[in-house]
């Protein structure tokens, strides 16, 4: 027997969309598209156009299930995008397209789903470790903002449990960190660590740094907005600007502390897991070995940090692959 199964990834800049055919518990048909998330008023829009599209290239039938990632809290399968105008409702998703399962998650939910089945040439390995069979995970990851979800076994399988755990107090732990924390507080009062691990994040260091350069005056200052990460990974990696490398080596001690703390509070032995938009472009930066001595730097529990896997994971589709995963589970009933 056929069943017809539709998953996405929605985001405020882009939407993949997907379909396929499972027959007798197995993939058979498939097919992927990506929108432009702004070019549409509504998500249903967007999702009427993809019916049509799967229709038309041979995918045809009724949908029984869907399972669409969502950037941003889920509450009641209801969501509101941070970018967009868009208010999505499982409810109504599944009446307007005739869809009889509907189950929204959040990205990163989605992004710890997909662990289970990402291959080798998916992740970079931080850390080897010693990871422990059905013991915690946690995946986390800086794009946009902060993103972390954790992964608990349950029945047989793991189950992703989705967090705001990016909005946590930022911890500083030496004279340079308290100095961006002082920084950082005089400009937002509350000082997440979102503030720093993601790429509005990485601006904010970098002009906090450059309020040394009258001990670099040979370096011109640069002015960069929110929305200027690219240009400062750019700088580091391709220019060996000294004060854009500084930026990263400290974006990436931050980042190995949070991980640590993470890893800390699930006792996450069986891996802790780096998504997000970021880290795969500053994966030599990351391999460097500052992320890893400030994730092992846990006084007492040093040792036990050295044993946890910590891998980048470089698929950038993983929250489409988790929410196909989630779609699969919602078809066969699996909780």
């Amino acid at each position: 027997m056929s069943s017809r199964l539709i998953y996405g990834d929605i985001g405020g800049t882009k939407t993949l969309l997907g379909a396929a055919i499972l027959h007798n518990g197995k993939i058979q048909q498939h097919l992927e598209r990506r929108y432009d998330s702004a070019a549409y008023h509504s998500f249903l829009i967007m999702l009427k156009d993809f019916l049509g599209t799967i229709e038309a290239n041979g995918i045809t039938g009724h949908s029984t299930a869907a399972c669409f990632a969502i950037a941003g809290p889920v509450i009641a399968q209801q969501a509101k995008l941070t970018n967009l105008p868009w208010h999505i409702h499982a409810k109504d998703i599944a009446a307007a397209c005739s869809i009889t399962k509907v189950k929204l998650i959040n990205d990163f939910e989605a992004a710890a789903l997909a662990v289970e089945i990402l291959s080798s040439s998916d992740l970079v390995t931080l850390q080897t470790g010693k990871a422990e069979a059905q013991a915690m995970r946690v995946v986390l990851g800086a794009g946009t903002g902060m993103g972390v979800a954790w992964l608990t076994w349950q029945s047989g399988h793991y189950v992703s449990l989705s967090t705001e755990a990016g909005h946590i107090d930022f911890a500083p732990v030496n004279r340079l960190q308290f100095g961006l924390f002082e920084y950082l507080q005089k400009k937002f009062g509350h000082v997440s660590i979102e503030r720093i691990l993601s790429g509005s994040g990485l601006t904010y260091i970098f002009n906090f740094l450059q309020m040394g350069l009258q001990e670099e005056p040979r370096l011109p200052k640069i002015t960069l907005n929110e929305g200027d990460a690219p240009i400062i990974t750019a700088l580091a990696l391709k220019q060996k600007h000294p004060i854009a490398i500084q930026t990263l080596d400290l974006f990436n001690e931050i980042y190995g502390a949070y991980a640590g703390n993470l890893a800390l509070a699930g006792l996450c032995r069986n891996g802790v897991y780096i998504a997000g938009g970021i880290a795969p472009s500053i994966i030599g930066s990351l391999r460097n070995g500052r992320f890893i001595r400030a994730f092992r730097d846990k006084g007492r529990f040093s040792i036990m940090m050295n044993k946890i896997p910590v891998q980048v994971i470089i698929n950038t589709q993983v929250s489409l692959l988790g929410a196909q995963q989630e779609v699969l589970r919602l078809q066969a009933g699996i909780r």
